[in-house]
């Protein structure tokens, strides 16, 4: 089931960042250095009341001197409502109304989605009571928050899940075969590449209706295989992009890889690997979906086997969490290697469909033990009882220990590399689960 997208929206400083490391209950929206993948999110899965959904938190809407503050206002509120299901709409309870808010609050009336007025920083009785101003934005909800201090956020999210929308579970069918999406900053490629692949030989297109509004989604069948083509077509660069309409696109990204098997993440050639590469790929890789790196316009580099590797080690650094991912250098515009791309996901979908058997799995854990024993905490060594495969797309392994608190990420990391080592998995995330069982209740099972 895809997740519901709520994007927070408002001018610089009025606390959207706090807010949602609020939510999320974590400090996300700073850069952290954490082993094995990029925490510099602009988005992030949260839960209330058992309801799920993604927190997106995006730039503020700054209003540059000499700039037109309605086209500029406009063109940005415009691409966060466009995917979102809910927006929180950030206000600051302590400087009041400004020009600022009642533009973008006139924009999003005219919308058909759900706002809630968030009046943050209202850490004191009298500010709560102020807040009530808010009202005249004509949004009907305004909940006054501290999102530093938590104060009245449960009351919010309260309200968050009561205005989601119901997502409706996307079954895929036979006949869409293998869902891939191609992802990436604007101007990169994925229109060009989407169309090579589909002027391919032997290649039979149909359209039929996607999940993310307005869209349709492509389906091929090459050489008897089916393949479907989720559509991320969005925002495209006009001249220099601003930051802000760059962070909001990715909300189509998020819908995109939500709904598809497979992720190519495409990149520029010219341009090199930036953060919002990185974040995509962590994304994509949290959700546990096949992953495909793409360097394309690779026509406009030198063509030396010196290039190559430089820019080969750059992308294996900066994607070090997913070195499982295959790299492919193409050009959309000369059709270079294009076949590989779908050659790859064909392989990818079949690594994503593989069965171990529970006594190879086992055998090959064993000696992993055995090569290497789990560090302790607090005077207690993990011990795993065993462990076995419990579902495929993506590839799921449940390990029976003895206190799953004791596990430690590296020595989850080590397990993996153990499993793949024995049985490939090559170009796609693999869940790993990890249920406390004591030894009596295994015995019992047996």
């Amino acid at each position: 089931m895809s997740k519901a997208i709520v994007a927070l929206v408002g001018r610089p400083n009025v606390g959207k960042s706090t807010l949602f490391n609020r939510i999320v209950g974590e400090r996300i929206a700073i850069v952290e250095d954490v082993a094995g993948t990029t925490r510099d999110r602009l988005y992030y899965d949260a839960d209330w009341n058992g309801r799920d959904f993604t927190i997106v938190d995006t730039g503020g809407l700054e209003i540059e001197p000499g700039s037109d503050i309605a086209q500029r206002v406009r063109q940005q509120a415009e691409l966060a409502v466009d995917e979102a299901d809910l927006i929180l709409f950030v206000v600051d309870a302590q400087q009041g109304i400004t020009t600022g808010d009642l533009e973008v609050a006139a924009l999003l009336r005219q919308t058909n989605k759900p706002v809630l007025v968030v009046a943050n920083k209202a850490d004191t009785a009298n500010r709560r009571l102020e807040s009530a101003e808010f009202y005249r934005l004509g949004l009907r909800e305004v909940y006054p928050i501290s999102s530093l201090h938590g104060t009245g956020t449960g009351d919010l999210l309260d309200a968050v899940v009561a205005h989601l929308p119901s997502i409706p579970t996307e079954a895929p069918t036979s006949e869409e075969g293998v869902r891939v999406a191609f992802v990436g900053r604007p101007n990169v490629g994925k229109s060009s590449l989407l169309n090579a692949i589909v002027g391919r030989e032997r290649a039979v297109v149909t359209e039929i209706p996607g999940t993310t509004r307005d869209t349709i989604d492509t389906s091929l069948e090459i050489d008897g295989r089916r393949l479907t083509l989720v559509d991320t077509a969005g925002v495209r660069r006009r001249g220099r992009i601003e930051a802000g309409i760059e962070r909001y696109s990715v909300i189509r990204s998020i819908r995109a890889i939500e709904r598809a098997d497979i992720i190519a993440v495409i990149l520029d050639a010219s341009e090199g690997v930036t953060a919002q590469d990185t974040h995509l790929a962590g994304f994509a890789r949290d959700e546990a979906k096949g992953i495909l790196l793409v360097v394309n316009k690779w026509d406009l580099v030198p063509q030396t086997s010196q290039v190559k590797e430089e820019w080969t080690l750059q992308v294996r650094e900066e994607f070090k969490f997913i070195p499982y991912s295959p790299l492919l250098f193409v050009s959309a515009k000369q059709r270079w290697q294009i076949s590989d791309i779908v050659n790859t996901v064909f392989q990818i979908s079949e690594q994503r469909y593989k069965r171990v058997s529970t006594a190879a799995l086992n055998d090959v854990i064993e000696e992993a033990l055995h090569a290497h024993s789990p560090g302790t905490s607090r005077g207690r060594q993990l011990k795993i009882y065993y462990v076995t495969q419990v579902s495929v797309n993506p590839p799921t392994f449940v390990f029976f220990v003895n206190d799953a608190a004791l596990l430690q990420f590296s020595y989850q990391r080590y397990l993996e590399n153990r499993i793949r080592r024995a049985f490939g998995f090559e170009g796609t995330a693999v869940r790993m689960i990890f249920r406390t069982r004591v030894a009596n209740q295994l015995e019992k099972r047996a």
